[in-house]
C-alpha cells in the first residue's frame, strides 16, 4: 500500500460519504489534510464569526496533522476558504492564520466562496504538509 488514511476519533466521521480527513502518501511523505472547519465530532458549527470559525478549524487542522505524526512546522500549503470576500474577512482570520504558522511561513491561498458544507459553515482551511525526516 502508498497511501495511509487518517481518520481522527476526535474529528468528524467522513467515511460514510467516501471521504478521509487526511491522506499520507507514504513514498513522498507527502500529508494532505482536507479542508477542516469549526465542526464538532457531529457535524454541528462551532462558532458564529469567521475569526471564531478560524481559530476553531485550526484546533482540527492540529488533530489532524497530530495523527500524521507533523504540526504546523511541517505544512507546505495552505488554502483557506472563506465564505464572501476574503479582504473582508482577513482582520478576523489573518492574525490567527499567522500566530498558527508561526515563522513557518507557507504559502498560502485565500479563496473567497459563495457557500461551504452547510449554511453555518463560514471557513475551511486545508493544507498540505510533509512528515518530518527521522532524526
Amino acid at each position: 500500500m502508498t497511501m495511509k488514511t487518517l481518520n481522527p476519533a476526535a474529528l468528524y466521521d467522513a467515511t460514510p460519504n467516501g471521504m478521509s480527513q487526511g491522506v499520507i502518501d507514504l513514498p513522498s511523505g507527502l500529508v494532505f489534510i482536507s479542508g477542516q472547519v469549526a465542526w464538532d465530532r457531529d457535524g454541528k458549527v462551532i462558532g458564529v464569526t469567521v475569526g471564531e470559525q478560524t481559530a476553531h478549524a485550526l484546533d482540527r487542522l492540529t488533530i489532524a496533522l497530530s495523527e500524521a505524526g507533523c504540526g504546523p512546522k511541517d505544512v507546505r500549503s495552505v488554502r483557506v476558504y472563506v465564505r464572501g470576500e476574503v479582504g473582508d474577512h482577513l482582520p478576523a482570520c489573518g492574525p490567527l492564520l499567522a500566530a498558527y504558522f508561526g515563522a513557518t511561513r507557507p504559502a498560502l491561498t485565500g479563496i473567497g466562496v459563495a457557500s461551504l458544507a452547510t449554511p453555518d459553515t463560514l471557513v475551511e482551511i486545508e493544507v498540505v504538509a510533509r512528515v518530518p525526516q527521522a532524526a
